[in-house]
C-alpha cells in the first residue's frame, strides 16, 4: 500500500506536530528529502518486538497501536501514537531491537526514515541532536505523569484526562449540535480499559455515570463529549 506522496491533510499533519514545527527550515526539509511513505490498513503489523532498528517513523494519518504480549498469550495496547508524532528513534539510539509490536489502527499512512539517513541527518544537524534531547524529555515528563496519575488518581479521573485527550488529538466537531465532539479515532472499551490499566467492567460503569451526567454521550460507532467543561471537572475533582 506504498504511496510515495503524502496527502495535504497527511503532509499538515506533520508539519503542525508540535514537537517537528519547532525545528529549523533546514532540518525540516532535510528529513522530508530522505522520508518515504508506507500505507497501512487496520490492523496490519508496522513493527514487531524484537525488529532491528531500521527505521524512525512519524505518524501522519490514523494512529499506530503500540502493544505488548503477556506471559498468557493476551495482547495488551499501551498507548496509541497520534498524527505528528515521532516514534522508533530510541533503539536506533541504543541500538537494541524494538521492544515492543507497533499495528496501524485504522487506515494509517507512517512516514519513515531509513536508519542510515537518520544518521546523515545528525551528522550534518547538530541542531537535531538538542531537539531529541527536547523529545525524550517530554516523553520522560509524560511517563511520569502517567504513572503519578496511575497511582493518585481515581478511575474516574483518569478516564475523563484520557477522553479529554482523545478529543484534542482526534476531535471531529458535530455537525448537528456545535457544541458537541465526536472523539475519531474509535476505541472498544476493551481496548480503552488497557490504555487505564483497569478491567473493562470497570470502564464500562464509569463511562455510563458520565453519560448520566450528560458529560458525553456512548453510540456504536465510539464516543461524543457533549461537556468538555464536565469532564476537566472531574478531573480537578481528584487533584
Amino acid at each position: 500500500m506504498d504511496d510515495p506522496i503524502l496527502t495535504i491533510e497527511e503532509r499538515e499533519a506533520i508539519n503542525s506536530g508540535r514537537w517537528f514545527s519547532s525545528l529549523s527550515p533546514s532540518l525540516r526539509h532535510d528529513i522530508l528529502r530522505c522520508a518515504y511513505v508506507k500505507r497501512y490498513k487496520d490492523g496490519e503489523l508496522i513493527a514487531a518486538r524484537g525488529d532491528p532498528p531500521e527505521e524512525w517513523i512519524a505518524c501522519a494519518r490514523g494512529a499506530v497501536r503500540v502493544s505488548s504480549t503477556s506471559i498468557s498469550g493476551k495482547q495488551i495496547t499501551l498507548t496509541y501514537v497520534e498524527p505528528g508524532i515521532w516514534f522508533g528513534d530510541v533503539s536506533i539510539f541504543d541500538g537494541d531491537r524494538r521492544t515492543h509490536d507497533a499495528y496501524a489502527h485504522g487506515e494509517t499512512t507512517i512516514l519513515c526514515v531509513a536508519k542510515t539517513d537518520f544518521k546523515k541527518i545528525l551528522a550534518a544537524h547538530v541542531e537535531l541532536y538538542e531537539a531529541m534531547l527536547r523529545l525524550h524529555a517530554r516523553r520522560i515528563r509524560q511517563l511520569y505523569g502517567l504513572v503519578e496519575d496511575l497511582n493518585t488518581l481515581p478511575l474516574r479521573a483518569r478516564l475523563a484526562k484520557q477522553l479529554l485527550h482523545l478529543v484534542r488529538s482526534y476531535g471531529v466537531p458535530s455537525l448537528s449540535d456545535s457544541s458537541e465532539v465526536r472523539i475519531g479515532l474509535h476505541l472498544a472499551q476493551e481496548e480503552l480499559a488497557q490504555l487505564l490499566g483497569a478491567s473493562r467492567q470497570r470502564v464500562n460503569q464509569e463511562l455510563k455515570a458520565m453519560e448520566r451526567e450528560e458529560a458525553i454521550r456512548i453510540e456504536p460507532a465510539g464516543l461524543t463529549i457533549r461537556n468538555r467543561d464536565a469532564l476537566m471537572r472531574i478531573v480537578d475533582a481528584d487533584n
